[in-house]
C-alpha cells in the first residue's frame, strides 16, 4: 500500500430488484463457494449480493466480512457497509441468523443453509476530508464506488464475505452488469456474454486478491518483456483518457522490469486508475494498494496530466514492487492471512520499506531521475523520519501496527523504511566490492522460500545474515530490531557521498506542504493574500501586497470553492512562465502582470563528494 499526502490537505485546511441466478449445471455448491453480484439493480445505492454456501455439516457456522485485507495495516471493519444479512434452506425458507460483531453473524441449523443474501454499500460516500480521510475512513484504493450504470469499483473483500473454515476452497463469482461497462481485472472472464461475467478463484485469498473495476471501456494494453500491461482508467468528466498516461506509464514499467531482471514471472498486471471528483462525495484517500497481479489507484481528478504522470511513477512503481515483497517473499503471518483475526508481521521495513526504496532507487538506476534527485528523496525521508519515533523498535512496531502508540507510527514505513533498505543496500554494496546489492538479496530469498513457501518470523534475520554477511546481522538486530538510531552519514560516507545545502522550489501558496500562504474570507469565499507576504517572492514579485484578494489568475476566478483547482495547477506551474493575477485592493480591481517567481527553500542535502568512491556509488545507484 501507498498513501500519499497531496497539498489539497491543506486547502482544507483554510476552511477551519432481481438477483442474477448462477447456472447450478456448471456449479457445484458442495465443492465450492458460488457468488451472485448484481450491478444493474442497485437499490438505493447499494448492489445486492447472494452467496451459494459449500456443504456444512455443523449445526451452526459462521459467516464473515473482513475486518481487515492484506496490504493494508488498520482495523477497518468491511463488515459496517453491509446490511440485511439474511439465510436461506433449500426451499426458500430463512434461518435463524444472529450478528455476533460488526463483521460476524452465527447461522443455526447450518446443515440446512443453502445460500446468504444481503446488501452492500459503498465506501467513497462515506469519506470525509482530503489526503487520508477522516480517521475512520476506509482506504480509497482498498475501498468501493457503486454509482449506477457508470462505475463501479470492486474490491471484492468488500462485497464477498467467507464462511469460518471454508476460505482455502475454490470461489466461482458471477456478475450481471449494464452492457455498456467492462470489468477491468486481471481475473479470467469465462462467461462470453457481455451482460454476465463469471470468474473463479482457486481460494478466498485469491479473490481477495483480485480487484475488478467495472466503467464504460477506456483501457490500453502493452506488452513488457513477456507481461500483458492493463491500463484502465475511470474519469468521471472525461478529463483523462488512458491513452493520456498510457506512454509515460509504459516507460517506467519498463524501466522497472528492466531493474527486476527475471525476479517475476507475472502473464498479466492490471491497473485500475479511478480519478475522483472532489467537488462531489467521492473518494479523498489518495495512493494505491498492491495486488499480486494487479493494483488500484486512486487520484484527484482535477491534477493536471504532468502531476498526474509523477504521481503514478511513484505510486504505480511502489505497488508493482510489492510482487518482489510480500507478494513473493513474505512470512506465515502474510500467508495465512486472518482477515478477521489478524496476527501482523514484524517486517514491513522488507515489505513497504524496500518496496519504497526500489520504487526511488530503480529510477536513478534506469535515468528517470538524476542522482541530485535522489539524494535529495532521500534527505527528505531522513527529514520525516526524524520527525517520527526514532527510537522505536521497527519490528515492534510492525508487530503492533494496530495498536496505540505503534499505529501512529506506520507512516514511518515509507520514510525509515525505505531508509533501512538503503543503508543495507550500501552495506552489501561495499561488502561484495559493488557486485551484489539488497535486489540480489531479494532474489535469493525469492528463490529459498517464493509465494507458497512462507518463512517464520523470527527466522528470518538469520537467514538473511547467512545468505549476506555478519555485519548485515548486527544491523539489523541493531537498527531495526534494536532501538538505536540509525547515523546515515556514517553509511552515506561509505559511498563517497556527504551532506551539503541544497535549495528546493517550493509553493507559492503552501509552505512545506502544510503551512497555508493564503487565507478565505468564510463569509465571501474570496482567496486572499496574509497580512504579512514580505517573505513570499513569488506574490512581492508581482506587486501582490497584504490582505489583497486573489480574485483571478490567467483570467481564471477563483474562490473557496474551487480553491483546489488553484492549489494543483500551481503545483505545475514554472519558474519564469507569464502570469496574470487579478486582484481585488480597497474595492478595486488590479491587474498585475509579471513572471512566475517560485518561492526557494534551504534544505539539507547530499551529494557525492569523495571521488575516490565513484566507483562503488556507481556500483550502487547504476549497477
Amino acid at each position: 500500500m501507498k498513501k500519499i499526502i497531496i497539498t489539497l490537505s491543506a486547502a482544507l485546511f483554510l476552511m477551519s430488484c432481481k438477483t442474477a441466478q448462477l447456472n447450478n449445471k456448471s456449479v457445484e455448491p458442495i465443492n465450492n463457494v458460488a457468488v451472485s453480484i448484481d450491478l444493474v439493480n442497485v437499490i438505493d445505492d447499494k448492489v445486492k449480493v447472494t452467496i451459494t454456501n459449500p456443504k456444512i455439516t455443523t449445526e451452526t457456522t459462521t459467516f464473515n466480512i473482513p475486518k481487515i485485507v492484506p496490504g493494508t495495516y488498520s482495523e477497518d471493519n468491511y463488515g459496517r457497509f453491509v446490511d440485511n444479512v439474511k439465510a436461506f434452506d433449500a426451499k426458500g425458507n430463512t434461518l435463524k441468523i444472529a450478528k455476533m460483531d460488526e463483521n460476524s453473524y452465527t447461522i443455526y441449523e447450518a446443515k440446512k443453509l443453502a445460500k446468504v443474501t444481503y446488501n452492500v454499500s459503498d465506501t467513497y460516500d462515506t469519506e470525509g476530508g482530503a489526503g487520508f480521510g477522516e480517521s475512520e475512513d476506509i482506504f480509497s484504493p482498498a475501498g468501493t464506488n457503486i454509482k449506477a450504470g457508470e462505475n463501479f469499483m470492486l474490491n471484492t473483500h468488500a462485497f464477498i464475505g467467507y464462511f469460518e473454515g471454508k476460505s482455502e476452497i475454490p470461489y466461482t463469482v458471477e456478475i450481471k452488469h449494464p452492457a455498456t461497462l467492462w470489468g477491468a481485472t486481471s481475473l479470467v472472464d469465462t462467461n462470453p456474454s457481455n451482460e454476465i461475467d463469471v470468474f473463479t478463484a482457486s481460494r478466498y485469498g485469491e479473490l481477495v486478491d483480485n480487484p475488478i473495476m467495472y466503467s464504460k471501456p477506456d483501457y490500453t494494453e502493452f506488452n513488457v518483456e513477456g507481461m500483458d500491461i492493463v491500463i484502465s482508467v475511470y474519469s468521471p468528466t472525461g478529463k483523462f483518457k488512458a491513452a493520456d498516461i498510457t506512454p509515460e506509464t509504459e516507460k517506467f514499467m519498463r524501466a522497472q522490469k528492466k531493474f527486476l531482471g527475471k525476479f517475476n514471472a507475472n502473464k498479466k498486471y492490471t491497473v485500475l486508475l479511478y480519478l475522483s471528483d472532489l467537488k462531489a462525495k467521492d473518494a479523498k484517500g489518495f495512493g494505491a494498494l498492491e495486488h499480486m497481479t494487479s493494483t488500484t489507484v486512486v487520484m484527484p481528478e482535477m491534477m493536471e496530466l504532468e502531476q498526474l504522470q509523477e504521481q503514478l511513477k511513484d505510486v504505480v512503481s511502489h505497488e508493482f514492487f510489492h510482487i518482489v515483497t510480500p507478494l513473493s517473499v513474505h512470512s506465515r503471518e502474510i500467508h495465512y492471512f486472518d482477515f478477521n483475526s489478524p496476527q501482523m508481521s514484524e517486517h514491513l521495513w522488507m515489505y513497504e520499506g524496500i518496496t519504497e526504496y526500489f520504487a526511488n532507487l530503480f529510477q536513478i538506476n534506469q535515468g528517470l531521475i538524476s542522482e541530485e534527485d535522489f539524494y535529495k528523496r532521500m534527505a527528505d525521508k531522513i527529514e520525516e523520519a526524524n520527525n517520527m519515533n526514532d527510537k522505536m523498535s521497527f519490528t515492534k512496531m510492525s508487530k503492533n501496527v494496530l495498536e496505540q502508540p505503534y499505529k501512529d507510527q506506520y507512516l514511518n514505513v515509507y520514510q525509515k523504511g525505505a531508509l533501512i533498505a538503503m543503508c543495507i543496500d550500501i552495506q552489501l554494496r561495499e561488502l561484495s566490492n559493488g557486485q551484489k546489492g539488497i535486489l540480489n538479496l531479494m532474489q535469493d530469498l525469492s528463490n529459498e522460500f517464493g509465494s507458497n513457501k512462507p518463512f517464520n518470523d523470527a527466522e528470518l534475520f538469520d537467514r538473511i545474515t547467512k545468505l549476506t554477511y555478519p555485519e548485515i546481522g548486527n544491523f539489523l538486530n541493531t537498527y531495526v530490531a534494536g532501538d538505536t538510531p540509525i547515523p546515515y552519514d556514517f553509511y552515506f560516507a561509505k559511498m563517497g557521498v556527504s551532506k551539503s545545502k541544497t535549495f528546493v522550489t517550493g509553493n507559492p501558496f503552501i509552505k512545506d506542504g502544510r503551512i497555508p500562504l493564503i487565507t478565505v474570507d468564510q463569509s465571501t469565499k474570496q482567496i486572499k493574500a496574509l497580512a504579512d507576504v514580505s517573505n513570499n517572492v513569488f506574490m512581492t514579485s508581482l506587486g501582490i501586497q497584504g490582505n489583497d484578494v486573489l480574485k483571478a489568475i490567467n483570467d481564471k476566478e477563483y474562490n473557496l470553492d474551487n480553491i483546489y483547482d488553484l492549489i494543483m495547477l500551481s503545483e505545475s506551474w514554472k519558474d519564469g512562465d507569464a502570469i496574470t493575477v487579478t486582484v481585488t485592493r480597497n474595492g478595486k480591481d488590479e491587474v498585475l502582470k509579471g513572471k512566475i517567481n517560485l518561492p526557494k527553500e534551504e534544505k539539507s542535502g547530499f551529494a557525492a563528494t569523495d571521488s575516490s568512491k565513484e566507483a562503488i556509488k556507481n556500483a550502487w545507484l547504476k549497477g
